[in-house]
């Protein structure tokens, strides 16, 4: 009977919903593939992180020299009026005058007291720090995706529970009713069943809209199309070894995407202490340009017109140093120390809560473990207490009330295994997290 009863369900689930069975599954690998690609936080991150390159490359560095051209060309008319000693005045009209001028010309600092190595070196570790920060929001995101992408896995198997619920359901329907037929119950034993039907459905149906609810939320973190909801997702849970998962936390304090900021920002404010101080130390730069001129004039009572052209070379050196500037470098290089110390503060701070968190989070997830074996030992008592009650149901050895709350009671124990399962994995990825490890495991 037992047999025949399990068929009769697998029938009932398969009827109720023969388009989930033909859904393509989502699977965690197609998942986070897809979100590296098309997630919007990651994209822009991604962006920020080639800004960052772009700053440290050579051609912001401040290494090269300039060259720039000029040119020009001036004309002007004018009347002149020459009145010599002892002679008549001499009045010219439209007197012309042309000149032209072109050149190029070259600027390099050969030395600016290290200020330009110092300020390079800290473009590198910017960019460093903008990878970091990057990892650090592929990290959340992945973690976001992930918590969608369980919860629509959860309510999946929710959606199997009440299913079967509602196949029993069914089934203690079609019993009632022939009991009803043949005089072994009255019409309030019916009655009873169908409400239960009722019950069923209801529940089943506003599970069924908050799975496609949830499969919506997955879709706008990967970008795909909202209405995109003919999909199912990978329901297995696999957990890592509680060996591995102390070797982990044991190098927390070198992975930490957190602290590896940190580090990287006291690195950055080094440099700027450097490069305040190169301000105490003076600036030699070379100019270079190469000109050409052309003058023309026209002629005037004393000298005849004339075209006069020249061209040539020019270099020279020019050294600067601020030998007092009012203070302004003494004031930044101790505000300069001031940010290191903040920083090294900030550091110790961050390394109390990475610790304690990573505290927190372990002793969540081997709790969520023990929930979870538990709801597992719950849910195997349950099924033997309505198997044994479907039989006695049978037999006419309980009412229907009774069975109902068996059925009820399976139905809390396995929506609640569920939810420990999934519950238990969420807080594992929090630990992997914490210990900068979650881009570098199977989820």
């Amino acid at each position: 009977m037992k047999v025949l009863h399990s068929l009769i369900l697998v029938l009932i689930v398969g009827c109720f919903s023969p388009a989930l069975a033909q859904q393509p599954v989502l699977t965690k690998e197609e998942v986070i593939a897809r979100a590296l690609e098309e997630n919007f936080g990651i994209r822009l991150a991604r962006n920020d992180v080639e800004i960052a390159e772009n700053n440290q490359s050579i051609l912001n560095s401040g290494y090269l020299p300039s060259l720039s051209g000029n040119a020009g060309a001036n004309y002007d008319i004018n009347d002149r009026l020459t009145e010599p000693d002892g002679r008549e005045p001499v009045d010219q009209r439209d007197i012309e005058n042309t000149r032209y001028n072109a050149s190029i010309n070259l600027d390099y600092t050969l030395f600016d007291g290290l200020g330009r190595l110092y300020n390079y070196r800290s473009l590198k570790e910017q960019y460093d720090l903008s990878q970091l920060q990057a990892r650090e929001t592929i990290e959340n995101t992945i973690l976001q995706i992930m918590s969608v992408y369980y919860e629509v896995a959860r309510l999946s198997e929710n959606v199997g529970v009440l299913e079967e619920s509602l196949g029993i359901s069914q089934n203690r329907v079609t019993r009632a009713k022939y009991q009803f037929q043949y005089g072994q119950a009255n019409n309030l034993v019916v009655l009873n069943a169908r409400v239960d039907v009722n019950n069923d459905s209801i529940a089943l149906i506003e599970a069924e809209q908050r799975l496609r609810n949830t499969k919506r939320d997955l879709n706008v973190l990967l970008n795909r199309e909202i209405s995109s909801n003919e999909f199912k997702v990978d329901t297995t849970v696999n957990f890592i070894s509680e060996l591995e998962l102390e070797s982990f936390v044991d190098q927390a304090e070198l992975n930490n995407v957190s602290l590896l900021q940190i580090e990287k920002n006291l690195e950055i404010s080094d440099y700027d202490i450097r490069i305040s101080k190169s301000g105490y130390l003076p600036t030699l730069g070379l100019t270079g340009s190469y000109g050409w001129n052309r003058n023309e004039s026209a002629a005037t009572a004393f000298f005849p017109g004339s075209t006069t052209t020249t061209d040539g070379l020019a270099a020279g050196l020019s050294l600067r140093w601020d030998i007092f500037d009012g203070g302004r470098t003494s004031v930044q290089i101790k505000n300069s120390k001031i940010r290191y110390q903040n920083q090294e503060i900030i550091k110790d701070q961050l390394i109390s809560e990475v610790e304690r968190d990573i505290a927190n989070a372990l002793g969540n997830y081997r709790n969520k473990l023990y929930i979870l074996n538990v709801q597992q030992e719950n849910v195997e008592t349950n099924m033997d207490n309505f198997n044994r009650s479907e039989e006695q149901y049978k037999l006419g050895r309980i009412t229907s009330i009774e069975f109902r709350q068996a059925q009820i009671n399976l139905l809390d124990a396995r929506t609640s295994l569920n939810l420990a399962k999934y519950d238990a994995k969420l807080a594992e990825l929090q630990v992997l997290q914490l210990t900068g490890q979650l881009l570098n495991v199977e989820l």
